[in-house]
């Protein structure tokens, strides 16, 4: 199966770095690179963040969340808020996987 690129999802370059430490068990790839991450941005000492899962009916929602938030709580310590939502539109789908993250489980790349 090829993937087929979807436009990446401007993420700030921080917050995504400190992201890719958050490994989604069950892929077993990171966040950043799996396209669960839709928005990241800092504006001032405010942290925002929406991510998806592969997934509605994922059972690792919740341990996930925790670990963003745990993640940019560590990194951020100065931050006055790190707000994380979870969110279902667009639906997550293969094309949001990054070119590492397509080299990383050995998938072939094809550019839109």
């Amino acid at each position: 199966m090829t993937i087929v690129r979807r436009p990446k999802p401007n993420l700030d370059p921080g917050i995504a770095s400190c992201l890719t430490a958050v490994i989604e068990p069950s892929v077993g790839l990171n966040v950043v690179d799996l396209g669960l991450i839709y928005k990241a941005n800092c504006s001032g000492r405010e942290i925002a963040v929406a991510l998806t899962m592969t997934s509605p009916a994922s059972p690792l929602r919740e341990f996930i969340v925790d670990e963003v938030k745990a993640k940019l709580a560590n990194r951020y310590r100065d931050s006055s808020s790190i707000a994380v939502e979870l969110v279902w539109q667009p639906p997550w789908d293969a094309d949001l996987i990054t070119d590492r993250g397509c080299e990383q489980l050995g998938r072939p790349i094809s550019d839109p």
